[in-house]
Order: structure tokens, then C-alpha cells, then sequence
């Protein structure tokens, strides 16, 4: 029995929730708007402001201190930025792994590098055309590609035809790939020497770059654990999958700080930092985030779709085409973000309960 004085009468408003199909509306009009529910609408909704908070002071303090010591803005953009912006997907997926959560933390990671380009980067792009330079072409972008097929192909046991799942070898082998990419782009741009912006941000004090840097990092791991709860706590009551929840609503939400950082940087018309952003991310989420979970707890394949996984694919793919003329241009950003809408549109199609 429900307790029909703890909910909200407002069934009218049914017609306006999406998975209710399989429900009696009253039911699930109920379930929707109980005062718990909202609260745990409230409680996201703050945690998604903390997670943006911790991940820009962050990434602001880390940055500062990587220009006191000289390094130049593609490897800030696609080491201390990407790996900063993407400290959020770093933190849900490892709570996911320790709670057992296995689709949050898979979904997050695919559904943040489909966000990356397809949604964020063609934002960008709308905003200002994203210049691309030949090493992002010859290196990084290739990588990108690579990387993404071998997480699929370990995820669904290409080499060894078991279960759909990331095992702890399988981690191994994405802290690898992980580990060579930072030392060769390291390496890299110290043979091509040190460049800047010509529009550098204010100096700061390394003691405050260093507080910002670790102050941001607190906020960011305990917004990320209560933005976690209460998303699963959502999918219960909507009835929905979490693997639908993670590659949507956790994925878009951890996403926020890259695409706030890829926005500002096309707005200050520094597009190769906006694309060292997406692209380092992207990187790091798939070698680092999804290595690291798997150490924690084998990670099995969940609601996670083969699909999912093309389309993270094909996101890497089209963006290397895209990258040929070494400029993706306004109407390329537009094809971009309508790929993304597109694919959105399946997840709720096909979303059963």
C-alpha cells in the first residue's frame, strides 16, 4: 500500500515521464514524486555542482603548477586537463567497481567518450572551428582509436572467447597503454620544445596552486560519491537499468567539467587545447579509468551493448575523418552533436523495463 499523503498529487503530469509505459500511471506517478525522490533529485543535483567545483579548481591549480615548471599547452591539455577533466569519471568509476556497481563504472567510461566528441566536441566546434595539428593526426587521434578497440575487444574476449568481461589482466593491459602514453607524449613535446598560448591565464603562487589543486580534489571525491548514490537511487525508482543511467545521466554529468573547459577554450579561440582536452580524456578514461576498476573488481559486460561500444568507436573514427583538412569546421561540429542526439534517441527507444 502507498501512503498516498507522502507523494505529490500531481498525476496529471504523467504523460511527461518517459518509462512509465510498463506501470500503472498512478503507481508510477507515485513512485516518480515522493518526497524521497525529490530529495535524492536535490541531493544530484548538488553533488553534480560539487563534482564541477572540485574538478575546476582542480584542474585550475594542476595547470598553474604545470605552467610554473614550463610545460607546454598541448601536453596541459591533453595530460593535465584531460586526466584532470576527467578525475570525476576516475572517482564514480571506482565507487561503482567497490559497490558492485559494474555497469556504472563500464557505463561511464563509454558513455563520457561518446559525450566527449560527439556532444562536447561538436558544441566546440559549433562555437569555433577546432583546429587540428598533424601530431594529433600522425599520434594522438590514431591512439584514440586504437585504444577504443581494445577495450572492446578485451571487454568481449576477443582473444580468448569467454564471458563479456574485464578481467584484472585485461587492466593490466590498459595501465600499460596508459603508461606509454604519457611517456611518449612527454617525450615528444620535449623534443619539439616548449610552446604557449599567446593568451595565458594569470599567474599563480605554487603554495595556492597546491591548495587549489588538493582542495578541489576533496570536494570532487565527495560530491562524486553522493552524485553516485543518489543516480542509482534514481534508476531504482524510475525502474529504469543502471547501464542505462550510467552511459546517460552519470556519463553527461561527469562529463560537465570537460565540457566546460573545451567551451572556454574555444571562446578564448584556443581550440588545441580544447582538442587536447577531449582527446586526452577520452584516452585516459578507456586505458587508466577502466584499468583501474578492473583491479578493483573484474568488471563484467552488464548492460553495456556491443553497440555502445560501436559507437564509441565510430565517435573516435569520425572525428579522425573529420580532423583531415586540420579543421573541423561548424557544420562538422553540427553533424557531431545531431550523431549524438541520434544515439540518444536509440538508448530511449530501446529502454525497456
Amino acid at each position: 500500500m502507498f501512503d498516498t499523503e507522502s507523494y505529490i498529487p500531481i498525476k496529471e503530469y504523467s504523460y511527461l515521464i518517459p518509462f512509465c509505459s510498463s506501470q500503472p500511471k498512478n503507481r508510477c506517478i507515485t513512485q516518480f514524486f515522493t518526497y524521497k525522490t525529490i530529495m535524492e533529485y536535490i541531493i544530484l543535483a548538488v553533488a553534480l555542482l560539487a563534482v564541477v567545483f572540485g574538478a575546476d579548481n582542480l584542474v585550475s591549480g594542476s595547470a598553474a603548477i604545470a605552467r610554473i615548471f614550463g610545460i607546454s599547452d598541448f601536453v596541459i591539455g591533453a595530460i593535465i586537463v584531460g586526466i584532470g577533466t576527467s578525475f570525476p569519471e576516475l572517482i564514480v568509476s571506482c565507487i561503482g567497481a567497490f559497490k558492485g556497481n559494474v555497469d556504472v563504472a563500464i557505463g561511464n567510461v563509454v558513455g563520457s567518450n561518446i559525450f566527449n566528441i560527439l556532444g562536447i566536441l561538436g558544441v566546440t566546434a559549433l562555437i569555433y572551428p577546432v583546429a587540428v595539428k598533424r601530431d594529433n593526426i600522425r599520434f594522438e587521434l590514431p591512439l584514440c582509436i586504437g585504444v577504443s578497440i581494445l577495450a572492446t575487444l578485451l571487454a568481449f574476449n576477443f582473444f580468448n572467447g569467454n564471458d563479456v568481461i574485464i578481467d584484472r589482466i585485461d587492466g593490466a593491459i590498459l595501465l600499460l597503454f596508459f603508461a606509454a602514453f604519457i611517456y611518449i607524449s612527454f617525450v615528444r613535446d620535449r623534443k619539439k620544445g616548449i610552446t604557449t598560448s599567446a593568451e595565458e591565464e594569470r599567474p599563480q603562487k605554487l603554495s595556492i596552486a597546491i591548495l587549489r589543486t588538493i582542495g578541489g580534489l576533496a570536494v570532487l571525491i565527495t560530491g562524486c560519491h553522493f552524485f553516485v548514490d543518489s543516480a542509482v537511487n534514481i534508476a531504482t525508482e524510475w525502474g529504469v537499468n543502471e547501464a542505462f543511467i550510467s552511459i546517460t545521466l552519470i556519463a553527461c554529468g561527469t562529463s560537465m567539467p570537460e565540457l566546460a573547459a573545451s567551451v572556454a577554450a574555444a571562446a578564448k579561440r584556443n581550440t588545441d587545447l580544447a582538442l587536447g582536452n577531449i582527446v586526452g580524456s577520452n584516452i585516459f578514461n578507456i586505458t587508466f579509468i577502466l584499468g583501474l576498476s578492473s583491479q578493483i573488481t573484474p568488471l563484467s559486460g552488464g548492460g553495456i551493448t556491443f553497440v555502445d561500444y560501436t559507437v564509441m568507436i565510430g565517435a573516435a573514427v569520425l572525428l579522425l575523418l573529420m580532423s583531415m583538412n586540420k579543421k573541423i569546421s561548424r557544420a562538422e561540429g553540427g553533424v557531431m552533436f545531431t550523431a549524438f542526439v541520434a544515439y540518444n534517441i536509440y538508448l530511449i527507444s530501446t529502454q525497456t523495463l
